[in-house]
């Protein structure tokens, strides 16, 4: 028993390497029981879907795989791969990301995050409410993964001035190390983020995030391989004669932590730059159905942030419930004088920190007000509901892309510091070449390329499965599920994504339902957009494991919460995705996205896809003859 144990030990610490090589020889009887074609790419695609699920590659090699395997195989020619690696569609997300740069440079996250908790107030239900409102618009811009890595140490610097100014267990230091070289083995990216708060509550610490938001990681699970139980916190800084005050502090500090990752999961839904399935969508849209000009930037954002809105207030009612000791009778409560100076500690905490901040710096401003150029010509750009700026020009000559580019290349040459007119006359002022807003050398240290490989991994599948006949092929096969209603069908789908996406990350998700989705709604008769909306957003709403987002490992690896916190929390937030995704898709975004109809652009492309078949079967028959 001992020998097989060691032996099973062995070949778990080796299941990366043996997934890698097997994989292949267990998926190669779909090369032969397929058509040559459409066998070879969804051999390709499944081989791709396996090493993502599994991260027996890292998700960005995995995500090159196409550029060798397509051309090797026969499937498409490099000169048609490569290109999708970089389509304006990617473009549009490095702009978003270097605009995140920007913002990270000169601390005006942090200004922001500090401005909406000092205006929600210091109260455990409404400071909740200010982390998942600050963590959420952070999110809309940043990574998810990187919001989340900024206001944790956010969060527990305002819990120890509630609760004390000592950790409810060990010593943090540690673990935030063994946290960062957990996340540096395995070889992602990590971008230098808020790591102190308060400098005079706690000692320099590193807090390395991924900076993708996409992706499951399972590094900071690694960095929490002790076992801290409940029972081991001791509580702090208030009178502890009462073990329901204990048992507060602890639902409090568990609700700070676990609303964070939570809305960085939803904020990052509301605009196209947000997460990485979102621009995929825009991408497969590009390929599967070149026509569709209906989901942009506006139009998502219009579709996007209101969902946004709900879905962080019922989140926010959720938490507040469970862990913020919101209840009918604590409104009637009348509140102790312990917590009132809690309360009146943290507010001066905030208010100690905006004032260490200081005024607003020139390059602050000039970053700010960049930032709200950028979003509001991306959003009147072709709205839908106005004519955008973009009717200004030539049809069809101008992109999201194009606006993000323009915008972001002002950061590298406008100054940090004001402009004066004195220096021109002063002839002893030092003649020194002015910084600008953003350097090059910044921007190349901190945005995640990997994330815009993983991008062109996803456009390059979807394009092997055009060109290839596989969408054909999955559409001949989905032909039983022509008599399920849309509705049923939008309900089914939703449920099996969000809870999917729970062991898988959201990037490889939704590249692995896209194609299925837009050949099943050629055969419901349905909008294309009907179906792949609500599987994109639904794609991102992972919350009941540690493992399934990099927001979500890093609050687990605090050490504060347990899996049964997340899965207690996280089931019913699944719930509510799933109720609020079939109320928006059969509401507000069928009068945004025209969902009820079947468009010219989707039915075109069903008429070529109806005329393939025989094409297909006159080139089999004289490749016999």
């Amino acid at each position: 028993m001992a020998a097989l144990v060691a032996v099973a030990k062995k070949l778990w610490s080796r299941r990366r390497l043996l997934v890698l090589l097997f994989t292949p020889l267990v998926l190669l009887p779909v090369v032969f029981t397929l058509p040559r074609k459409e066998g070879r790419c969804l051999f390709v695609i499944l081989l791709m879907a396996v090493y993502w699920c599994t991260e027996a590659l890292p998700l960005s090699v995995t995500a090159l795989l196409p550029i060798t395997l397509f051309p090797f195989l026969g499937i498409l020619r490099s000169s048609i791969v490569c290109p999708q690696y970089f389509l304006d569609t990617n473009f549009l997300f490095l702009s978003g990301l270097i605009m995140a740069s920007a913002i990270e440079e000169w601390n005006l996250h942090r200004r922001i995050a500090l401005k909406i908790l000092m205006l929600v107030g210091v109260k455990p239900a409404r400071l909740i409410l200010g982390m998942m409102l600050t963590t959420s618009f952070l999110s809309m811009w940043l990574s998810n993964t990187a919001s989340t890595a900024m206001m944790m140490p956010i969060a527990n610097a305002i819990l120890k001035s509630l609760f004390g100014q000592k950790e409810t267990r060990g010593d943090l230091n540690c673990e935030n190390e063994e946290t960062a070289a957990a996340v540096r083995t395995k070889g992602l990216y990590t971008v230098p983020t808020e790591v102190l708060f308060l400098a005079s509550i706690e000692e320099p610490q590193v807090v390395s995030s991924l900076a993708t938001g996409e992706g499951t990681s399972h590094a900071a699970i690694k960095a929490r391989s002790r076992d801290f139980p409940e029972e081991a916190e001791t509580a702090l800084g208030l009178p502890d004669s009462s073990k329901n005050e204990e048992e507060y502090r602890r639902k409090i500090w568990k609700g700070f932590l676990i609303s964070i990752p939570y809305s960085a999961s939803i904020g990052g839904t509301a605009t196209l730059t947000g997460t990485a399935p979102n621009l995929i969508l825009i991408g497969g849209l590009k390929s599967f159905f070149p026509r569709c000009d209906v989901v942009n930037f506006g139009s998502w954002f219009i579709f996007a942030f209101p969902l946004m809105l709900l879905f962080l207030l019922l989140g926010w009612l959720w938490i507040s419930f469970l862990y913020g000791g919101m209840t009918l009778r604590g409104w009637r409560k009348k509140r102790s004088a312990v917590h009132d100076d809690a309360e009146n500690r943290a507010r001066a905490l905030i208010r100690e920190e905006l004032k260490r901040l200081g005024p607003m710096k020139f390059a602050e401003q000039a970053v700010f007000t960049l930032f709200c150029i950028f979003a509001i010509l991306l959003f009147f750009r072709d709205p839908k509901f106005i004519p955008g700026w973009d009717s200004l020009f030539i049809p069809g000559f101008t992109s999201d892309a194009v606006t993000g580019v323009a915008i972001v290349t002002i950061l590298f040459f406008f100054p940090s510091q004001r402009p004066s007119l004195k220096w021109w006359y002063d002839l002893k002022a030092p003649n020194t070449e002015t910084e600008p807003l953003l350097t090059w050398k910044k921007a190349q240290d901190t945005i995640p390329w990997n994330i815009i490989l993983l991008l062109g991994g996803g456009f390059a599948m979807a394009k092997g499965c055009e060109q290839s006949g596989l969408s054909l092929w999955i559409s001949d096969q989905l032909h039983p599920l022509e008599s399920v209603p849309p509705a049923l069908a939008i309900l089914i789908l939703t449920t099996v994504i969000i809870f999917f996406t729970e062991f898988a990350s959201n990037t490889a998700t939704i590249i692995i339902f896209l194609p299925v989705l837009s050949e099943l709604s050629l055969r419901l008769r349905v909008n294309p957009l009907y179906l792949m909306i609500p599987a994109t957003v639904g794609s991102s709403y992972a919350f009941m494991l540690p493992v399934s987002t990099p927001p979500n490992s890093i609050a687990f690896a605090s050490g504060h919460l347990l899996v049964k916190d997340m899965v207690r929390a996280g089931f019913l937030m699944n719930l509510i995705g799933v109720l609020l995704l079939n109320v928006a898709i059969n509401t507000w975004a069928q009068a945004i996205f025209q969902l009820g109809t079947f468009p010219d652009w989707a039915h075109s492309h069903s008429a070529n896809s109806t005329a393939l078949p025989s094409t297909l079967v006159t080139n089999n028959t004289l490749r016999t003859l």
